[in-house]
């Protein structure tokens, strides 16, 4: 029975996917499903533009056509999502984006939802996206940290950037729910709830949450 939820890095950086292994770690168990978290390794070390995102979908839906016969669904984990509709067309399985499946889980923490970007060009790429969800009404901001994806393993520096653009966000924009706008920042989830004092989404566990729970709620049916 198809029971793997495969979460794809569209990146390159095999560091970005051991994070990403870590922070779904959590939601492995005995009686499945399998969690693989893999790299893609034709995609570039970070994806920081519209070019680099446009650039990972062919690469992408090649790698995905490999596993569809043994997937339950799978999860794009890039804040961009992308591919995400051609997946969806590609596949018989469900397919997450994680920037969708974070905003969506924020909205169920709070009214007004801002974004921790790492670049100031992630920016314009996010609110489109946000544009399109239709969700603009109970956003807050996007403000971001000023670092590159090979930058967050500086922990200290991470953190205390994201500390400080999350109380921004809370204090001057009035969100009351922040989502983490990249995939490699999970670990300073906990931190940086405990230091700002509201919920913060990280988005690939968001995304492998539901995942996980489509699987699940779908292997009961055919039982």
């Amino acid at each position: 029975m198809s029971s793997s939820v495969y979460v794809i890095n569209p990146n390159s950086s095999q560091t970005v996917t051991t994070a990403i292994d870590a922070a779904v770690a959590p939601l492995r168990s005995t009686d499945g499903p399998d969690i693989v978290c893999l790299s893609l390794a034709e995609g570039p070390p970070g994806i920081q533009s519209q070019r680099d995102v446009d650039g990972v979908i062919m690469p992408m839906l090649r790698k995905a056509s490999e596993l569809e016969e043994s997937a339950g669904a799978f999860v794009i984990a890039c804040f961009s999502d992308p591919g995400l509709h051609a997946l969806r067309e590609q596949s018989q399985r469900r397919v997450f984006g994680i920037a969708e499946c974070g905003v969506l889980t924020a909205l169920t923490l709070g009214q007004r939802f801002g974004v921790i970007a790492i670049l100031p060009t992630s920016v314009p790429r996010h609110l489109r996206y946000f544009g399109a969800m239709g969700v603009m009404d109970r956003f807050a901001a996007d403000l971001p940290i000023g670092l590159g994806v090979a930058e967050l393993s500086d922990e200290g520096k991470t953190l205390g950037r994201m500390i400080e653009v999350g109380r921004t966000l809370k204090s001057a924009h009035g969100a009351d729910v922040l989502v983490m706008g990249c995939a490699g920042m999970a670990r300073y989830r906990a931190a940086l709830e405990e230091a700002v004092g509201i919920p913060i989404v990280e988005p690939t566990q968001a995304a492998v949450a539901m995942a996980v729970g489509h699987v699940r709620l779908s292997q009961a049916l055919a039982s």
